[in-house]
């Protein structure tokens, strides 16, 4: 009797299965068929955006980038806590730099439950080495070329750029960068690690519950901080002309063991670097996660000046403007910001800068003006540019940083709108102040563009990935491809 049965289910089974997706289909509300075509709407409409500019039939342009490399072990950050039998920690508390397990598990659980990313500096090589051991055991663990340098410069060479890295690697490291790389510095024999501590949204550790998919990164570096491709790169610089400078990496000095003087000595040379190229060639610098308030200071001081371009997030953000208005850094911000916040904030950084370049243009000081920034958030990406300045199509650009957020999180070229959602608002306004004008998310315009006094702001969705391959290297990916189109 139970072989007959066997045999009924394996006769009719495909029958029953499709019989049962009929009727999901027959059910299926009208709200979910309606939201999976607004999806599709918006990924089409994106998609027509990104194209408007072509990278064919005509020279690929030329970027540097700089500076250091490693290589990143990405592996699923509560698997490996648990792994190594550290507990969940009651305080979660922010540290500047990691000594100890109980201010790992203090400093992750801090960032974790607010699903904000962090990158910290590990003092102690013992416990970095062992939680480096303890990785390769870990399910889905893998390796990957990592560092701000190396990505953006991948990025780059990916989509149709010629690309000058600086960065001092390995001979295996540097076998598989593409063809469109050229690595100026040294060769060392073991490359520096980065460790991943990735987590989906939802991820449960403790008492602690994720509300986004994020990172947090450790690492023990000693030769990164030092940025010792500097001076190849600088040589070879003049002879490379580059059409862009990106300057990444910098958060490596984070609270590092310099000695008195040797960090102020390195920025200062870095400076000289970026003031010796001509003016015509834009200057990108890329934020990252920095806590130490004196390094914040010594970029302001050497860095900033000479960047025509910001990229950051929106956490890097309200960090950079705090200090810019005098005030402490701000560690941890909202993960989740409004659009109009984010555009508030963009506005007063853009206005203080370029009220720095004025008084030093008055003082016969060296500074560039800021005349582009770029903020890209996990629900949209947001850019100013200056009109009249070197930056061209950035509507396609920021169309193209909002498909790039789903491709490299999603792990595929291909975007897939079930594996998306739109968590943007159906409408924005496009500042605090009461009574500014609200903007509606079309489906068949998702960039919204407007001039305000010298500069256009536009501002896209991000069709966000459900199914996260990896957000380590999200922003520096983003943020390359956006530039890409813009050069």
């Amino acid at each position: 009797m139970e072989v007959g049965g066997r045999v009924s289910w394996m006769k009719y089974g495909p029958v029953v299965s499709l019989f049962v997706v009929i009727l999901a289909l027959w059910f299926r509300s009208p709200q979910d068929a309606e939201l999976d075509d607004r999806l599709d709407n918006v990924l089409s409409s994106l998609l027509r955006a990104e194209s408007k500019v072509g990278m064919n039939n005509v020279a690929r342009p030329k970027v540097a980038v700089g500076f250091g490399g490693c290589v990143d072990v990405i592996v699923d950050g509560v698997t490996l806590l648990n792994k190594l039998g550290l507990a969940h920690t009651d305080q979660p508390l922010h540290h500047n730099y990691i000594e100890n397990e109980v201010q790992l598990a203090q400093s992750f659980a801090y960032f974790f439950a607010p699903g904000a990313a962090a990158e910290r500096f590990m003092l102690n090589d013992t416990l970095f080495s062992e939680l480096v051991e303890a990785s390769r055991d870990i399910p889905g663990n893998r390796w990957a070329i990592g560092g701000n340098a190396p990505v953006m410069a991948g990025r780059m060479a990916t989509e149709g750029c010629d690309v000058l890295l600086g960065g001092s690697f390995s001979p295996e490291f540097t076998d598989v960068l593409s063809q469109h790389i050229t690595v100026a510095g040294n060769i060392v024999e073991e490359p520096d690690i980065h460790l991943i501590m990735e987590y989906p949204s939802g991820a449960s550790w403790g008492r602690y519950t994720s509300r986004r998919a994020n990172r947090y990164i450790i690492h023990s570096d000693d030769h990164n901080p030092y940025l010792d491709s500097m001076e190849e790169f600088a040589m070879k610089l003049e002879d490379f002309r580059p059409d862009l400078v990106v300057v990444g990496g910098l958060q490596m000095m984070d609270n590092f063991p310099f000695q008195s003087g040797e960090r102020a000595a390195l920025l200062s040379r870095l400076a000289d670097v970026l003031s010796s190229s001509s003016p015509q060639i834009g200057v990108h610098f890329e934020m990252a996660s920095f806590v130490e308030e004196s390094i914040m200071e010594d970029l302001l001081h050497y860095v900033i000046p000479h960047a025509d371009s910001l990229g950051m997030n929106e956490q890097e953000l309200p960090n950079l403007l705090s200090l810019l208005k005098g005030s402490n850094i701000t560690v941890l911000s909202d993960p989740n910001p409004r659009v109009a916040t984010i555009l508030d904030q963009m506005r007063e950084v853009y206005r203080i800068l370029n009220q720095r370049y004025e008084d030093a243009a008055e003082e016969g000081r060296e500074h560039k003006p800021l005349t582009r920034l770029h903020v890209h958030t996990l629900a949209f990406q947001a850019m100013i540019v200056t009109h009249g300045s070197q930056w061209k199509n950035t509507m396609s650009a920021v169309a193209k940083a909002s498909l790039t957020a789903n491709r490299h999180v999603c792990g595929s070229n291909n975007i897939d709108p079930s594996k998306a959602r739109l968590i943007m608002d159906e409408s924005f306004s496009i500042s605090r102040q009461e009574g500014s004008q609200r903007i509606p998310l079309q489906e068949s315009k998702p960039v919204s563009c407007w001039h305000e006094e010298d500069y256009e702001i536009c501002v896209a969705p991000v069709l966000v990935c459900t199914e996260v391959y990896q957000t380590a290297g999200g922003g520096d990916n983003i943020s390359a491809a956006g530039l890409v189109l813009q050069i």
